[in-house]
C-alpha cells in the first residue's frame, strides 16, 4: 500500500506507530528487518527506543537470523518486539511466513491479526485481495 492510500483508510496503519500503539496496549507485536551490514541509522535509533521499555520491562525482545535465500553470503537480521505474555506471536509470524506454497488471503489476514489489527481493519484490508498465484 502507498502512503496516500494509508491516509485513505478509516483507521491508522501501524507504520511508524509501532511504538505509541505498543506503549497503549494496542499493538502485541512489533516487527523490523534489514539486512546485515545495511542497517539504516534513523531505524536503529527507532529501534533504541523500544529498548528502553525493554529495560523497564513493558516489552519482551526477540531476536533472529538467517540467511537470505538468493544469496547466503547475507544475513538477514530480524527483531520483534512483543507485549509481555504475548511472545507467542513471533514463533507464529515466522510459521506463517514459512509456509510454503503461495500467499493468501487468509494468510494476509492471520498476518494482520498476530500484528494486532483488528477483524474490521482486516475486512477492509483485504478487499479486492487477489490470491497471489
Amino acid at each position: 500500500m502507498q502512503p496516500e492510500t494509508f491516509r485513505s483508510l478509516p483507521y491508522l496503519v501501524h507504520t511508524n506507530r509501532e511504538l505509541g500503539l505498543m506503549l497503549r496496549g494496542v499493538k502485541p507485536l512489533a516487527v523490523f528487518g534489514w539486512i546485515e551490514g545495511h542497517e539504516i541509522d534513523f531505524v536503529l535509533r527507532y529501534l533504541r527506543m523500544f529498548d528502553r521499555h525493554v529495560t523497564a520491562g513493558r516489552f519482551v525482545k526477540h531476536e533472529r537470523v538467517c540467511r537470505v535465500h538468493q544469496l547466503p553470503h547475507l544475513s538477514y537480521f530480524q527483531v520483534y518486539y512483543t507485549l509481555p505474555g504475548q511472545e507467542w506471536r513471533v514463533g507464529a509470524y515466522v510459521e506463517l511466513l514459512g509456509l510454503p506454497g503461495r500467499w493468501t488471503a487468509a494468510r494476509e489476514r492471520r498476518l494482520g491479526e498476530l500484528l494486532g489489527y483488528e477483524d474490521w481493519q482486516n475486512d477492509i484490508h483485504l478487499q479486492g485481495f487477489k490470491d497471489a498465484s
